[in-house]
């Protein structure tokens, strides 16, 4: 009897030293310990640099260009958007709202400017693609005219600064004189016609200055937009020469409506008062 009651006093032992080591086994809680981070997706960085959004498969500036001029300390300043850029200065393209775009440049100049930014003149299809958005429209805006949406229809200011007879103008001296655009209510800031957009985001497409593209003149063009009887009947005799589209403040649909204004008669070393430009970007 004696040894039945010690066998169940060691096996209460037992199970008392198993419970002890179960419980020395677990850590004990610390109150220094903080609870572990929520995890977090990392965002995908935007598919454009700033200034730009993706317009036609392509990365496309929001604004018509200005330039921004590189000094030898590596600072920038602005360039007076009335002035001829200079040789022998860099300059870089910018887009920005609330400013006067870069007219009497060339296609080379323009060009230019967009490499110095890691960018490069847009290519016929991309800007006009990009001009009649994601629902193929002839403005950028809709499928028909609407007075006022972009800064177009305006009287011209070579006949109003130097009379009526084209004869009497020339190349320097009245195309490229800067007051024309410094005349107040003609060319226009960026983005200030805020309904001459695209559903891709772009502004002042149509109107405002013309816009160099990357493409010359060749009998492929009528294959990646449209155009008039007349632009297309004189083709043969304007390959190689630039393209600029969009049309300027003084235009209507003398070369096409909307998107589809294209003008192929100047070389690519052309520039005068309606002449701008913006840049595009590989996505």
């Amino acid at each position: 009897m004696r040894r039945a009651s010690s066998l169940v006093v060691l096996a209460l032992l037992g199970c008392q030293l198993v419970r002890e080591q179960s419980a020395a086994s677990k850590p004990a809680p610390s109150a220094n310990v903080p609870a572990p981070a929520p995890t977090r997706t990392a965002k995908a960085p935007p598919p454009c640099p700033p200034g730009m959004v993706v317009g036609a498969n392509v990365c496309i500036d929001v604004f018509e260009a200005h330039l921004v001029e590189r000094g030898s300390a590596g600072a920038f300043t602005p360039h007076p958007h009335f002035e001829r850029p200079v040789a022998g200065i860099t300059y870089e393209a910018r887009s920005e709202p609330g400013v006067k775009p870069q007219a009497y440049i060339s296609r080379d100049e323009s060009a230019a400017a967009c490499a110095n930014a890691g960018k490069r003149l847009c290519s016929v299809t991309e800007w006009y693609r990009s001009c009649r958005g994601r629902g193929d429209t002839l403005y950028p805006y809709g499928s028909k005219y609407q007075s006022g949406r972009c800064n177009v229809g305006r009287p011209h200011l070579l006949t109003r600064f130097f009379g009526p007879d084209p004869n009497n103008w020339s190349y320097k001296a009245h195309f490229n004189n800067p007051k024309l655009d410094q005349e107040p209510g003609f060319l226009l800031n960026t983005g200030e016609r805020d309904g001459c957009v695209s559903d891709y985001g772009v502004h002042d497409l149509v109107g405002n200055l013309h816009e160099w593209v990357a493409d010359r003149v060749d009998i492929t063009l009528p294959r990646k937009i449209p155009l008039t009887n007349g632009i297309r009947n004189a083709l043969e005799r304007s390959t190689g020469k630039g393209v600029f589209l969009g049309g300027f403040f003084s235009t209507r649909d003398e070369h096409g409506q909307g998107c589809t204004f294209v003008t192929t008669a100047h070389e690519a070393a052309y520039h005068d008062y309606s002449t701008g430009f913006r840049c595009c970007r590989d996505l």
